[in-house]
């Protein structure tokens, strides 16, 4: 292990100087001695090839010369807009996963080792060449002896050495960094490599993946908008993931999406409607919907149908974080910056004792020079971004579901406009939004609502009842037993509180309303006895 990661900083070392990665650290603000020090680097002296890069390209080039997980590493770091300066987030985006594939020994190996079988004791065919390699897996093709065709996805063999080993010197990197530079604090580089610990190593769960890959198959079973594959469960394990093998066009290849008739314009539209449809109606979006992850089905041209695959990374919110965010969407699209930098710190996004007056003059500033654009040319994504950056002054903490929120909606919208450039993702979002902020306080909806809280209340119930049952109880210093409390007031006063609660869903937040409607199902279901 010693060894792999005295070469593993060699190579490191190696394409640092190549690049001269180090001429990024001698930008920052660093302290008098320290900034001495790079006359004490002997490549300082040494002559040198101008490669005439960006300080950008020098950072993607030296994270493709790395490896796989460094890749994977700078893909994750691109998402990180509100951190990044723009020059270094638009060159880092341009990362692919152009991995040359292992041999397929070891692919068949891993996948017996798996499966406890013989590949030609599951599968009828298996094609040894692989359909694609990315940075941590890659895929063959296969059918079934039931006759189902299939992908095989398996994971690189003796990725988790090296990625300890990288993960381990992207952290000592990030701590040096850190004490280095102010302007490094702020980027917060050791918590971007923890984000990154974690995903990388959910990515090697392939269960989790399949896991996911159902659920979203589930939500969208029988739509005309998304098709999921199909996992076949019986021979997924933590390292091999088989599941229905999809035919579709690439979303990025335009011209055989025009060749087809593909209604273009419903395309762009229906991505916008997927993604409000997974965060608001499911709690659970697929995070990482880059072009490769996308295709377009080709059945009906007309009524375009996406297919979406690889939900290794998945994001959610809670039922208050999706209300706040509603709220704060609307009260954009009616320019209520008043309202937008209450709702933040009423949901706790930023500190509860920032002043709301000067919260609002920021967004303000931020806001209205975009607005006065035309709809269709407004980033819907890049205004989160600002604001975003700009809460970050009033010292917001990073919320981890809103930056893959924020990551996701940036995909699709520049994916909606490559489809059909004069897509407004506004008006295609305000119906929705408007729709589901309705629904959500419809008589349906809360009496749905009110039967999972009167669910969620029985210890609520049992302390009731065990009070009244010590009401019930003689009392030591009376000759006769009292009689029992009547229950018509209780059940009066729940009943009360009840209406009240749904009467007056839209003016209360959502924490309040469940609270209020949980203590009258309580009452209700004291005397049920």
């Amino acid at each position: 292990m010693k060894l792999l990661a005295t070469r593993r900083l060699l190579r490191i070392l190696r394409v640092v100087i190549r690049y001269r990665l180090d001429d990024l650290l001698l930008t920052l603000p660093l302290p008098a001695w320290m900034r001495a020090l790079r006359f004490a680097l002997p490549w300082r002296w040494l002559p040198r090839k101008q490669l005439e890069l960006s300080r950008g390209q020098a950072m993607r080039l030296a994270l493709e010369d790395l490896g796989p997980i460094f890749i994977k590493f700078g893909q994750l770091l691109s998402t990180r807009r509100d951190l990044l300066p723009p020059d270094i987030a638009d060159e880092l985006a341009r990362l692919q996963d152009q991995v040359p594939p292992f041999p397929a020994a070891e692919s068949v190996a891993r996948i017996e080792e798996q499966l406890g079988a013989k590949v030609g004791e599951v599968f009828a065919r298996f094609d040894v060449e692989p359909l694609a390699s990315a940075s941590v897996a890659q895929v063959h093709a296969a059918q079934l002896k039931s006759g189902e065709e299939v992908v095989v996805k398996v994971i690189r063999p003796g990725l988790k050495p090296i990625i300890r080993s990288d993960l381990a010197w992207l952290f000592l990197a990030a701590r040096i960094a850190e004490k280095a530079s102010a302007d490094a604090r702020r980027l917060r580089p050791v918590e971007v490599v923890s984000d990154y610990e974690k995903t990388i190593y959910d990515e090697l769960d392939l269960l989790r993946e399949a896991a996911n890959a159902s659920q979203l198959r589930r939500n969208f079973a029988d739509s005309e908008l998304l098709y999921v594959p199909q996992v076949y469960w019986d021979w997924c394990r933590h390292k091999v993931l088989v599941m229905e093998r999809i035919y579709g066009v690439p979303v990025t290849d335009l011209d055989t999406l025009a060749d087809q008739r593909t209604n273009m314009k419903l395309l762009a539209e229906r991505g916008v409607e997927i993604f409000f449809t997974q965060v608001f109606r499911d709690s659970f979006f697929h995070a990482d919907m880059h072009p490769g992850n996308i295709f377009v089905a080709t059945r009906t041209p007309w009524s375009p149908q996406y297919i979406a695959i690889d939900c290794g990374i998945v994001g959610s919110l809670t039922p208050e974080d999706q209300d706040y965010l509603a709220r704060n969407l609307i009260a954009f699209f009616k320019r209520d910056y008043r309202r937008v930098a209450q709702l933040h710190i009423d949901s706790g996004w930023v500190p509860a004792e920032t002043k709301v007056n000067e919260f609002e003059a920021a967004i303000r500033t931020v806001c209205e020079p975009i607005f006065e654009k035309p709809l269709k040319d407004i980033s819907f994504g890049q205004l989160l971004l600002r604001l975003f950056q700009t809460a970050r002054r009033f010292n917001m903490e990073v919320q981890p579901q809103l930056v893959l929120l924020q990551k996701t909606l940036l995909n699709i919208e520049g994916l909606g406009r490559q489809l059909y450039p004069d897509l407004d993702l506004w008006s295609t979002a305000q119906p929705f939004l408007e729709r589901w902020m309705r629904e959500r306080v419809s008589p349906l909806h809360l009496l749905r609502n009110l039967q999972q809280q009167a669910e969620q209340v029985p210890h609520l119930s049992q302390m009731a009842r065990d009070t009244l049952e010590r009401l019930n109880q003689p009392r030591a210093a009376a000759p006769q037993p009292t009689a029992a409390p009547r229950a018509w007031p209780l059940r009066l006063l729940g009943a009360g509180l009840v209406a009240a609660g749904v009467s007056q869903g839209l003016l209360l937040t959502p924490a309040a309303w469940s609270a209020w409607l949980s203590l009258g199902a309580g009452l209700l279901l004291v005397l049920r006895r």
